[in-house]
């Protein structure tokens, strides 16, 4: 006990020195403002509980050997988590100049929360982190992803009572009925009750405790309560982990929880100015606000850490104690030297199938159809038994739905909780993880993943803006681990959003949506990456390059429904390397320069593209038609601003600098306008795309309401090209009305006009 204490004291210590101090780290002379940070960030008030837990999780792994990590639930208890990586050295060993000296603590107190030093938060900087503390609630799904297949894994997840309060972590406890005993690791809730969020009382803090352990117990778990004391804490992290090891070995139902309680600014002052300060709000942040200027609060932060007597902790020149490292685990099994929190490090690749077994045979372009993600859903089962211990399938209750039942050839859904004779396709060891939270098949993808395995999130399109939050937050941590030598590639973290807003005629404008390409595209170049594969061979390919990549998020969005086949597998393979290129079979320019460009990304935008451009041959024959499709929509981008953009010279030759581009967009038109607005001629880009119209109605109807059909871009056509206003009057008349024909047989009959829906390419024209 008197090591645990003097360890937690350290750790407090460091975690004040960390907001306070410029400099004088180990109090040799008395406190003076110019040792004083002028601007005094970081969050004090949850930082003593975390390193309360840090001391304890120690000695349990000491005495037990376990393999365990933390992830740290309170965003704001960064302080908290640096002091225990520099006291395990394994701070010092990632930043040599951060030493475990006096030198090295007065780096390690001015690089906090200071220009040029490291984040507040706990972030990728921080050795033994898997979660960004930027953002709440998703702590325990992190946990469970980490802990999926990790069977000797035990992951301590600590939950402030605010992110408590949060959707995603109420629906967190209940991802222990996706756990299997024997596969996976297990978790360990530890529920932070210090009573305060920023400014208010937290409702788990102040609700009666029979009925928060009622709900614990409702929740699944075995509840222990704990208070603020060494001795308590310490009996009761042994009986959880008796209670684990008989869970694991199937002699218990249930798995443990800790609530513990402490006052919120635990240690720290009481009083400042008349008002209190320890177990309220007011220790959420800086509890001394105005030490530089006041000396009475310079007086009050000194008394404050010499309360941690230093002194017994430290040595002169600034090394931890014995009695302080003592307390320290060996080797990999710090908690801050784990190689699960650095994933990489145990990475494998995937063992993939060769993808082009599962292509589509297409003896003529854009005449069969195929639906591309039942296609992709064969790829992926063999993916799934390829690798039955590092590979999961997340989705919110949409798998079936999108196409990729072929994959419940090989497994089941994980599913730990009741059986019925009529369910199918549950089971414990399943690696298909689907629960109607797109925050949890997030948080566990995620968590699966920064520890060392791979994984994809399949969604309906409309839907993914539901982790829109969580998507930044994964992105941000990927940019900023790119830039950390020690931490090492992760797989990539792939979503392929099906569903999607052009045949979501049947659900209607609820389900129309496709602005998450508009939220990816902000991202650093470095980490993001979008695909739009038009039919099912180029999915194939795209997805098997996205399932090889490492530290990107992929977004590759495909239809399930039934599309025209445009290229063989060969082909295919040619044109997703490229990103982009000239389809010559539905072009008429060859040798020419075009007099229109009709560009198109997305499958459905693709279909009216290539429809728009057969009425073309088929009425303007001397038209010179070039037509691109855009695989990788990043390619539009100049070089200079994302790696697979195209060179200006070649996006000139592509587009042309001098004629009309008309683009149908799968998404919203202005973000084509964001990628191309450096590009030479993009006043001659004129872009169709979603904007906003939609309904419960037809295929084609859905398409006319936003002006992507193939009528309307012909009209788009005489409308730019110089000179067809004047003599194409008529055709443009004849367009408009096969419109009104269109809208009309809906209206009547229920469905689009059977030329319209058995549409193909003409053969003549292929030839």
């Amino acid at each position: 006990m008197e090591h645990i204490d003097a360890y937690w004291r350290a750790a407090n210590y460091l975690s004040v020195g960390q907001i306070y101090l410029l400099d004088n780290p180990l109090l040799s002379e008395p406190l003076r403002p110019e040792h004083i940070k002028p601007r005094l960030l970081g969050h004090w008030g949850t930082t003593p509980g975390l390193n309360f837990c840090f001391a304890h999780l120690n000695r349990v792994i000491k005495e037990r050997d376990q393999d365990m990590i933390y992830i740290a639930g309170p965003g704001h208890g960064g302080p908290a988590a640096v002091a225990h990586a520099w006291l395990e050295a394994s701070y010092s060993e990632r930043y040599p100049d951060v030493s475990q000296d006096v030198a090295g603590m007065r780096r390690l107190f001015r690089q906090f929360s200071f220009p040029g030093g490291v984040p507040s938060h706990v972030a990728p900087e921080t050795p033994g982190s898997i979660h960004e503390g930027g953002e709440l609630g998703y702590s325990l799904a992190h946990a469970h992803g980490a802990a999926f297949d990790n069977p000797d894994l035990v992951v301590a997840c600590v939950i402030g009572d605010g992110e408590a309060e949060t959707g995603p972590l109420a629906a967190g406890w209940h991802a222990n009925k996706f756990a299997d005993r024997r596969r996976d690791g297990v978790v360990l809730p530890i529920l932070h009750l210090n009573g305060y969020k920023i400014a208010n009382p937290t409702v788990l803090a102040r609700i009666p405790e029979h009925e928060l352990i009622k709900l614990m117990e409702g929740y699944g778990y075995r509840p222990h309560l704990v208070g603020p004391d060494h001795a308590e804490m310490a009996g009761t992290l042994d009986t959880a982990w008796d209670e684990m090891a008989a869970y694991k070995a199937g002699d218990a139902d249930r798995l443990p929880m800790i609530i513990l309680r402490t006052p919120k600014g635990w240690t720290g002052p009481r009083e400042v100015d008349g008002k209190p300060v320890e177990g309220t709000w007011r220790a959420h942040q800086v509890p001394l606000p105005k030490v530089r200027e006041n000396p009475s609060h310079l007086a009050m932060l000194e008394e404050w850490m010499r309360s941690y007597r230093p002194e017994e902790l430290f040595d002169a020149d600034g090394r931890p104690a014995a009695k302080v490292a003592d307390t320290v685990p060996a080797g990999p099994r710090r908690m801050s030297a784990n190689p699960h929190a650095n994933g990489g490090e145990l990475l494998e690749p995937l063992r993939l199938p060769d993808f082009r077994t599962h292509a589509v045979e297409v003896k003529s372009p854009a005449v069969q159809e195929t639906e591309p993600t039942r296609v992709f859903g064969g790829l992926l089962r063999d993916v799934i038994a390829r690798n039955p211990h590092t590979f999961r399938l997340m989705g919110p209750d949409e798998t079936v739905s999108n196409r990729l039942q072929e994959v419940f050839e090989v497994t089941d859904r994980a599913w730990d909780a009741e059986l019925l004779p009529t369910d199918e396709n549950l089971g414990t060891g399943g690696r298909v993880m689907e629960v109607l939270s797109e925050h949890l098949c997030q948080g566990w993808l995620e968590g699966y993943l920064l520890t060392g395995r791979h994984g994809l999130f399949n969604c309906y399109e409309a839907f993914i803006h539901i982790v829109d939050s969580m998507f930044n937050q994964h992105a941000k941590w990927l940019e900023s681990s790119q830039k950390i030598p020690w931490r090492r590639p992760v797989a990539s973290l792939t979503y392929l959003l099906s569903s999607h807003v052009w045949r979501q005629d049947h659900n209607g404008f609820s389900h129309q949506d496709p602005g998450f390409l508009d939220v990816v595209v902000n991202k650093k170049a470095s980490v993001v990456r979008v695909y739009l594969p038009p039919d099912a061979n180029t999915l194939l390919s795209v997805g098997d390059h996205c399932l090889r990549s490492r530290d990107y998020v992929n977004v590759i969005v495909a239809g399930k429904q039934p599309i025209l086949d445009l290229f063989t597998m060969d082909e295919a393979i040619a044109h997703c390397t490229r990103g982009l290129g000239i389809l010559p079979w539905a072009s008429s320019d060859q040798g020419a320069e075009p007099d229109v460009v009709l560009a198109c990304a997305g499958d459905v935008p693709t279909l009216e593209t290539l429809g728009a451009a057969a009425l073309l041959r088929e009425h303007l024959p001397e038209l010179r038609v070039r037509v691109v499709n855009v695989v990788d929509l990043m390619r539009l981008q100049p070089r200079s601003e994302h790696p697979h953009g195209l060179s200006d010279a070649e996006f000139d030759t592509l587009f042309t600098t001098s004629r009309p581009v008309i683009f149908n967009f799968h998404g919203y038109p202005s973000l084509i306008h964001q990628l191309t607005y450096r590009r030479h001629g993009h006043d001659n880009i004129h872009v169709r795309g979603y904007k906003e119209e939609g309904t419960t109605t037809t295929p084609f109807d859905m398409c006319m309401l936003n002006d992507i059909d193939r009528y309307h871009l012909v009209m788009d056509v005489i409308d730019r090209v110089p000179g067809l206003g004047a003599t194409q009057a008529h055709l443009r008349q004849h367009m408009s009305d096969e419109r009104l024909r269109a809208r009309a047989h809906t209206r009547e009959h229920g469905e689009d006009p059977a030329d319209i829906r058995s549409w193909t390419w003409p053969a003549a024209s292929s030839s």
